[in-house]
């Protein structure tokens, strides 16, 4: 029984890329949900949270069209920034920030709606304006929050399978991440190595729960005294 590591490392650095682009889009994006008045924030919310209830291979479908190059977008982005988004690394990124987003979006914008107003209303009164109050009051006050979609969209990812499948496949080096491994090695009936690479999902995935739940009980006893 020969594991390769590669999967392993192509998968924790499509992990750590996305949870970057991640924390970068879903932090303001999450802010401007819980704090817009915008009529049509039931439609961004809506959109935001589709992946949570669509099959992954539907959104790896479109996606494999969207990116085509014989498709409109894909045909623009390689003849114009030479950048080929099927069965390429890049594809995988992409389509793993769309699919992870609600994991981090909704515990974010929960963490901003459980922030009593007067804290921001009282740092408006001294002066602060709206980004000294976000970096000064508000994110210390939501740390919680924010490990937790940091962490639960970075487990997400690295078990992600129908999306990466569907606009990746399984080149070696290129997009074949763990989960793609896994099914590789059950479909050609190598249950050891397919075991090892599910014990190690399995185990991991176990492992990130429990830290979510250790990170929400010392939250809540600081903020409660108990």
């Amino acid at each position: 029984m020969t594991i390769d590591v590669e999967p392993f490392l192509l998968t924790l650095r499509l992990a750590v890329i996305s949870t970057i682009l991640l924390f970068t889009i879903s932090l303001p994006l999450a802010y401007w949900l819980a704090y817009s008045n915008a009529r049509y924030k039931f439609i961004v919310e809506a959109l935001v949270s589709l992946p949570l209830i669509l099959p992954p291979s539907v959104l790896g479908f479109y996606l494999l069209l969207a990116f085509s190059p014989e498709m409109f977008l894909g045909g623009l982005l390689e003849q114009y920034f030479d950048l080929r988004l099927v069965f390429t690394f890049p594809g995988l990124v992409v389509a793993s920030v769309l699919y992870s987003l609600p994991f981090m979006v909704q515990p974010f914008h929960s963490g901003f709606r459980m922030i009593p107003t007067a804290l921001a209303e009282t740092s408006y009164t001294l002066g602060k304006s709206k980004l000294e109050t976000l970096y000064r009051v508000l994110l210390p006050n939501m740390r919680a929050a924010l490990i937790t979609g940091t962490i639960l969209a970075f487990a997400h990812t690295i078990g992600e399978f129908g999306v990466v499948l569907m606009i990746g496949g399984s080149i070696p080096g290129e997009t074949r991440v763990i989960s793609i491994a896994l099914y590789d090695e059950v479909q050609a009936m190598n249950y050891g190595n397919a075991n090892t690479y599910a014990a190690i999902l399995l185990l991991f995935s176990f492992v990130v729960l429990m830290s979510v739940y250790i990170i929400n009980q010392r939250f809540n006893r600081n903020l409660f005294g108990t």
